[in-house]
């Protein structure tokens, strides 16, 4: 089963993160940060992965570490469900409108490290959440999953509603490329 636990506690957060690649969509988020929490949801629903995040982070401060470090944690449960990618498409893209924005995903499950981020989110807040760490929370991500990620606007005015496009789409990229489609490794190295 393609499933990882992860619990991380530093000074600043202390994180219980359970993921299933192959859920329903099924989550349970208490992150202390209502927008991630909402962004979450999103991305379990819109990839089928279940998961489940408790979060109690120093958000008295502000959101930024319990939003990169949740991110963290995720990179790696991620990391850790696939296993050694056996069967795994690899490679998963998708063009998603919301509403005025729309938003580009592609991903790679290769091994390397990369964010493309080409957002241009008009304002810096979104109700209390500070609109750059969602570049934040992917740059993370993609460090711990080990995947290489793109991340594009090509329409869209509305902070909210490029911000929500990014995690459906960025959830639907994803739900492609770890669909399983065979028992081999997708690479010609054999390794990936």
């Amino acid at each position: 089963m393609r499933t990882a636990t992860i619990s991380r506690q530093t000074a600043e957060t202390k994180i219980e993160l359970s993921l299933n690649l192959d859920g329903t969509g099924v989550s349970q988020i208490a992150t202390g940060c209502g927008f991630l929490d909402h962004m979450l949801t999103l991305f379990a629903a819109h990839s089928g992965y279940d998961l489940s995040v408790t979060c109690n982070g120093d958000t008295y401060v502000d959101d930024h570490h319990t939003v990169e470090d949740i991110a963290i944690c995720l990179g790696i449960a991620f990391r850790e469900a696939l296993g050694d990618k056996r069967g795994i498409v690899r490679y998963g893209e998708k063009i998603l409108p919301m509403d005025e924005s729309l938003i580009l995903s592609a991903v790679d499950i290769s091994g390397r490290s990369y964010l493309g981020y080409q957002l241009d989110i008009p304002s810096g807040k979104v109700g209390t959440f500070d609109t750059e760490l969602c570049e934040e929370f992917w740059l993370a991500f993609v460090r711990k999953a080990e995947v290489t990620l793109h991340i594009r606007q090509l329409a869209g005015t509305n902070s909210h509603h490029i911000l929500e496009g990014a995690f459906k789409s960025v959830a639907r990229s994803l739900k492609t490329a770890t669909a399983v489609e065979g028992d081999q490794i997708p690479s010609t190295k054999g390794v990936l």
